[in-house]
């Protein structure tokens, strides 16, 4: 018995260590119901603090490979948040917990318009979002995000896509377009959201074409001010075209910085 609880306590320890490791800092971390979410808190000198909303926030994510914005954004008085839902895609209940994340970041006396960080599958989670909720974006900014629940959630990922939305293939067949972000921008454009994505040309697991591309053609068509810096020939992975944009962190910076004015 002794023995297993040193075994436990050891395991517990570890985990802990691995976690603030992957962060490069120790972040803040509470509970919001069954979600586990943690904040980056900046010295800010705003009466309602700056902050970016990162997704996915998962056991793995963000890790070190996003140290380059952190560090930047933290020495400019903004915050980094996220909520752990695990694999949701979009689905109105996860939208709904993201909700409750929203108003528990406000009430702890941050801005009311954070900046929404989306990476590959977070960008359906903050893109379904932000649709909802148009007046309380900042803006929208994205890495190689997935935007439409036809590309990568139905193609190569759609069993925890129908997991999230608790419907078996043929009944989400009927809805899907009821649920697809890309079919509701209208909202966000009214509101002046403006858009900042960057995603390379040769991404073969989040298709550019299916997703940033009609996304942000769509939105000029709809008024919206979208601006997208495609990489030529590169791919979905981690690397400084991407995790070290200064073209991201401009305008992350600028509209977090709005967003408190």
């Amino acid at each position: 018995m002794f023995k297993r609880i040193i075994v436990l306590v050891c395991m517990f320890t570890c985990i802990h260590l691995v976690r603030a490791h992957r962060l490069a800092c120790k972040p803040l971390e509470f509970d919001l119901g069954d979600s586990k979410c943690f904040v980056l808190e900046a010295n800010a000198s705003w009466d309602q603090k700056p902050w970016v909303w990162y997704a996915p926030t998962l056991p793995a994510h963000p890790d070190r490979s996003h140290t380059w914005y952190m560090e930047r954004l933290l020495a400019k008085g903004i915050s980094l948040a996220g909520c752990d839902q695990g694999e949701v895609r979009g689905s109105p209940r996860s939208v709904e917990v993201f909700t409750k994340f929203y108003h528990e970041m406000v009430g702890r006396g941050y801005s009311k318009k954070p900046v929404l960080l989306g990476q590959s599958r977070g960008g359906l989670m903050m893109l379904s979002w932000a649709v909802k909720n148009p007046d309380r974006v900042g803006g929208f900014a994205g890495i190689y995000p997935v935007l439409n629940l036809r590309s990568w959630p139905m193609k190569r990922n759609l069993g925890p896509t129908l997991a999230d939305f608790g419907m078996d293939r043929d009944a989400f067949s009927k809805v899907v377009e009821q649920h697809n972000p890309i079919n509701h921008l209208a909202g966000l454009a009214k509101a002046k959201v403006p858009i900042c994505i960057v995603h390379g040309d040769s991404d073969r697991v989040v298709p550019f074409e299916e997703n940033s591309a009609v996304v942000t053609e769509r939105y000029r068509k709809l008024g919206g001010e979208a601006k997208i810096k495609v990489m030529a020939g590169k791919g979905h992975k981690v690397d400084d075209d991407f995790f070290k944009s200064s073209v991201l962190l401009q305008f992350m910076t600028k509209r977090a910085s709005a967003g408190v004015n």
